[in-house]
């Protein structure tokens, strides 16, 4: 039965990479925790971007060596509306993804994660984003990169903007497109009410942070097109409970589904310097134990 890979988002790491920690300690609390990839997010983490240094380079493969990591996925940008009078073109767009692409490959990655610009609370990409991809899907099979914009909540799997993406991959018969879910999606308990944060401010503007309940069921319709999953998670608890994200519906369900592919940690909870690190081994424990309870079960079966 082939399992799951597992790799970390350098996202995890945001307040504590140039404060606590360097790129390199970065890479060895991924390794610490048996990962095999590695995630970053262009801007924020590649020094000089788009353009970095050949020092930089040098370090960044001799940290992949040293560490024996893959890279897995670049997370990238398009500001579709980044200033108030002027929305970026179809060229603009293509343009930039295009560019990342260049660079994604030149760092060894196999997929990349455009965020386009959205148009309402729903997170409807950009009118762009369409035409944009379409003119980079020639670059990206020559380079052998997958594009994988998210399904992140407030959106779920069941909704036009998924069925717009599978609509685009049916009609341009493309293996260089697909649907990354973040496991954000499927939270069933609301998190805790940010600084400042009252009842009446979640209810009117942020009532997706109470969780949008993703039935881990609806997996099953979009399964074929997706390629890379982020794991996205807020708090686990030293018993190995999440306090937000049912994994125990999740990994028996991706697992019933044939999903092979990563599972990138993606830490989004307390800032305070160093619990991330403890935090996404938690995570990686409680996934690997869930995985291996699954696997058992199914050979149960099987016998």
């Amino acid at each position: 039965m082939s399992g799951f890979k597992y790799g970390v988002s350098l996202y995890s790491y945001t307040d504590d990479l140039g404060t606590v920690m360097t790129l390199e300690d970065a890479f060895d609390h991924v390794a610490e925790t048996g990962s095999t990839g590695i995630e970053i997010l262009g801007e924020a983490n590649i020094a000089g971007y788009p353009e970095p240094s050949s020092a930089w380079l040098d370090k960044w493969f001799a940290l992949i060596d040293q560490y024996k990591l893959e890279p897995t996925n670049m997370a990238s940008w398009l500001d579709t509306c980044l200033t108030l009078d002027h929305t970026m073109s179809v060229e603009e767009g293509a343009a930039q993804v295009a560019q990342d692409l260049r660079l994604a490959d030149r760092l060894g990655f196999k997929f990349i994660r455009p965020k386009f610009g959205v148009i309402d609370e729903e997170l409807t990409p950009h009118p762009i984003w369409e035409a944009t991809i379409e003119r980079n899907l020639d670059l990206a099979n020559k380079l052998s990169i997958v594009i994988v914009p998210e399904i992140h909540s407030p959106t779920p799997i069941k909704h036009p903007v998924t069925d717009a993406y599978i609509e685009f991959i049916e009609r341009t018969g493309t293996k260089n497109f697909g649907i990354m879910i973040d496991t954000g999606i499927f939270q069933d308990r609301p998190l805790p009410y940010w600084p400042g944060e009252t009842p009446e401010i979640r209810a009117a503007a942020l009532s997706f942070l109470d969780g949008i309940k993703v039935p881990v069921e609806h997996l099953a319709d979009v399964i074929q097109y997706v390629p890379f999953i982020q794991a996205k998670f807020h708090h686990i608890d030293e018993n190995l409970h999440d306090h937000h994200i049912p994994w125990e519906k999740v990994i028996p369900m991706l697992k019933k589904l044939g999903y092979t592919g990563y599972l990138s940690s993606e830490y989004e909870g307390v800032r305070d310097p160093w619990v991330a690190i403890e935090q996404v081994r938690r995570q990686h424990c409680l996934i690997r134990k869930l995985e291996r309870e699954a696997e058992a079960a199914q050979e149960k079966l099987d016998a």
